[in-house]
């Protein structure tokens, strides 16, 4: 008999196939998309390059959701917020 393994970590931070479910969705409607243009345009080259370009997204996706520091954005807002005027003028000397 198989045993499951209890996924407690639901809140954390659910995955789909690997990916966070706004990933997952973004996936979905490329592979939707692909479809699409598969149907209207239905050749051997465009069939290659819709699997090709739906490997390649999720593999960018998933690269990013394992290291995501690829993308890190710096902050914002300042470190220190003071009410202190910025001067040039330097008492030292």
């Amino acid at each position: 008999m198989k045993r499951y393994e209890i996924y407690r970590n639901i809140r954390k931070k659910a995955l789909i196939y690997g990916l966070p479910v706004p990933l997952f969705a973004l996936i979905m409607l490329s592979i939707t998309g692909s479809l699409l243009v598969i149907i209207f345009s239905f050749s051997l080259l465009i069939i290659i390059a819709a699997v090709f370009w739906n490997l390649v997204l999720y593999f960018i996706l998933t690269r990013i959701t394992a290291h995501p520091q690829l993308l890190n954005q710096r902050n914002v807002f300042p470190v220190l917020i003071s009410n202190k005027r910025s001067t040039n003028m330097l008492y030292e000397d």
